[in-house]
């Protein structure tokens, strides 16, 4: 990442923006100069986050370029002296504090995690004496090589933990400077870190596990020499992308949608439109990630409390990657950077943090004529927008797909190194997998939310849930052949809290009953699930409350602008209950209105040999398809590329 100073250009002007750009250098810099001059700041300020806030809906409905508009940022603070709190929001425009609220982080949960408190959480517990005699009764003398992993410390309403900003500290070691600590777990060791009073809190100091010896680097002098048998792949587009970017706007075919970024969130993607005859009609007004929570199933006590909340917690988008041409994107590319706030509330810039490209995507359509022969065969692109983003030792690509069909899909891909502890080599657990000598593997969950602002050729939007069930045989059904599909109307909030269920083929239709196709019935698109297992976590567990979202497939709200983020706005030792299971209490009315979809996805992942020493990509997500929404298949225009088609 790059500091950018405040006198650094803008990379368009403003007079050329949009009210849904993401935040600039220019406007973090503002944000920090209005809290400053209104004195709410000072020394021991730090900067959790620093969010643009979207301009309401009626705004942007009428918005036309080259029009005024509004801008405001909301920034959470946190006092590294005090541990005093409060969150403001500043109007961008005229450069005034429009409000300021304090925060009670004993019971509305603490401001994300600071870069800064890493290190400092390490150099705290490295000059605990306790730490330093647990680490010397286990033979361990030279510490310069110690890794300390501080990580977010869940909620277990300790009366010794109330209120305070906390860290929970793990172990481990290296063999030198850069060897890989994740392969040499201390076991038993875990170090509770108070942020503000600068002292470990608490030491637990159980077992005399050996630590594992056998490294676990893959860099290339580690892996040795590298195969030869892989020939050169080359994707060439000789007259360049058929995609169009203007500032954030992207235009593709028959796509058009907005590109933004945030540091909770990281890519959020705004105002999707698709065309058909000629007519552009709104498919969703906002997607993201809106938060994903990574709970582990082991229950010992130096890691049952282990449940990452990476977006609300640790931010994705402030942890996002710089993208590298032929290693993380390959083909013809174009780069979009980011802009975030860092500790201080100074802009830093992310280069190249977005990558958009074209791919093949094989066979879109395809028929021969059994009577003459004759074949016609159409094939897929799909247009990719993507980012990573590295939280400690995981690494999770977001891939946004939009195909040519009107087929829009997300893909999160979870790679990196995964978390072990030690234990003797051969042990058998039930709760973890050895995957190398004395190194075992937790089994844990990555639950994503993406957050759906639903928008199907407008606004006003319903919902029905759509089983495929067989009919019993009877009158209606005497050969006992038929099936037919079943339909129940999320009409209601305390309705609309569903779980996946492959065994009917079960999907949800959103639809505008207000937008009739050429056969008279409403347009609507489909969110169609790719299912794992909901929250494994028992109600009796922190973690249940905590991430209430994750034990849902789907949940259904009325929009609110306020209601951004499925966990609440802080889970950072929030006790839970805040967020979608608090929203859908009110049990509004869903239908024909403005909808947001919250759909829970991802894989649940018992370790195995083979994710070691690095794992490979571990794939989950979900499509939108459109169902009814364009009149027959919008793909039949396609060239067919004949010239491209050999003979055998």
């Amino acid at each position: 990442m790059t500091l950018i100073g405040p006198d650094a250009p803008e990379q368009q002007p403003a007079s050329l923006g949009h009210p849904l750009d993401p935040l600039t250098a220019a406007e973090i810099d503002r944000v920090r100069t209005v809290l400053a001059e209104s004195g709410r700041t000072g020394d021991g300020t730090r900067y959790a986050s620093v969010l643009p806030l979207d301009p309401p809906r009626t705004e942007l409905r009428t918005h036309r370029d080259g029009d005024p508009y509004s801008r405001r940022a909301e920034a959470v603070l946190v006092d590294i002296a005090t541990g005093a709190a409060a969150e403001a929001v500043v109007d961008l425009t005229e450069g005034t504090l429009e409000s300021w609220a304090e925060l009670d982080v004993a019971n509305d949960g603490q401001p994300s995690i600071l870069f800064e408190e890493y290190e400092r959480s390490a150099e705290i517990v490295r000059a605990d004496p306790r730490w330093r005699r647990a680490m010397e009764r286990r033979g361990i003398t030279d510490l310069s090589l110690a890794f300390i992993a501080p990580l977010s410390p869940g909620f277990f309403d300790d009366p010794a933990e109330r209120g305070k900003r906390l860290l929970r500290a793990l172990t481990f070691l290296r063999d030198h400077e850069d060897d890989s600590p994740w392969a040499h777990p201390v076991e038993g060791l875990l170090a509770d870190v108070d942020l503000i009073a600068g002292q470990v809190l608490r030491l637990e100091d159980h077992g005399e596990v050996p630590v594992p010896a056998e490294h676990g680097n893959f860099d290339a002098a580690s892996v040795g020499p590298a195969r030869t048998s892989l020939k050169p792949l080359v994707i060439s587009q000789p007259d360049g992308p058929s995609f169009r970017v203007a500032g954030n706007q992207v235009s593709w075919e028959n796509w058009r949608f907005r590109v933004g970024f945030n540091a909770r969130e990281g890519l959020t993607l705004h105002q999707i439109g698709f065309t058909e005859h000629g007519e552009e009609r709104s498919v969703l007004h906002r997607a993201s990630i809106a938060e994903m929570v990574v709970p582990y199933g082991d229950p010992s006590p130096w890691r049952r409390w282990i449940s990452y909340f990476d977006a609300g917690e640790y931010l994705l988008g402030k942890n996002a990657n710089s993208l590298r041409l032929g290693c993380d994107c390959l083909g013809v590319i174009h780069y979009l950077d980011a802009v975030v706030a860092d500790d201080h509330g100074r802009p830093v810039r992310i280069p190249q943090a977005i990558c958009l490209h074209e791919e093949d995507d094989g066979v879109l359509w395809k028929h021969t004529n059994v009577l003459t022969g004759a074949a016609e065969v159409r094939r897929s692109r799909r247009l990719v927008v993507s980012f990573f983003a590295t939280v400690g030792n995981y690494d999770y690509g977001f891939y946004w797909y939009f195909s040519l069909d009107g087929t829009i899909e997300l893909e999160a891909k979870a790679t990196g190194v995964v978390f072990c502890t030690a234990g003797e080599p051969g042990a058998e657990s039930p709760y973890a997998n050895e995957i190398a000598p004395g190194l075992l593997a937790p089994v844990h969950q990555h639950l994503f939310c993406a957050r759906l602002d639903m928008a199907v050729d407008g606004p006003r939007n319903s919902v029905e849930e759509i089983d495929v069930v067989g009919v019993p045989a009877g009158q209606d059904n005497p050969y006992g052949n038929a099936f037919t599909t079943r339909s129940t109307s999320l009409d209601r909030e305390s309705r609309a809290a569903r779980l996946a269920d492959p065994a009917v083929g079960r999907v949800w239709r959103v639809s505008n009953q207000g937008s009739r196709n050429r056969l008279g019935k409403p347009r609507g698109y489909l969110l169609v699930p790719k299912p794992g297992p909901a929250l494994l976590a028992q109600p009796e567990a922190s973690v249940h409350a905590r991430a209430a979202f994750a034990t849902k497939h789907l949940w259904v709200t009325r929009y609110d602008e306020h209601q951004r983020f499925p966990a609440g706005d802080r889970p950072n030792q929030h006790s839970g209950g805040a967020g979608l299971p608090s929203w859908t209490a009110a049990d509004r009315a869903l239908s024909d209105t403005e909808l947001v979809l919250w759909h829970v996805f991802g894989p649940t992942h018992v370790p195995r040999p083979e994710d070691w020493p690095v794992m490979p990509v571990d794939r989950a997500g979900f499509t939108l398809r459109p169902s009814g929404f364009c009149d027959r298949n919008p793909a039949l225009d396609l060239p067919s590329n004949t010239e491209h088609c050999k003979e055998n």
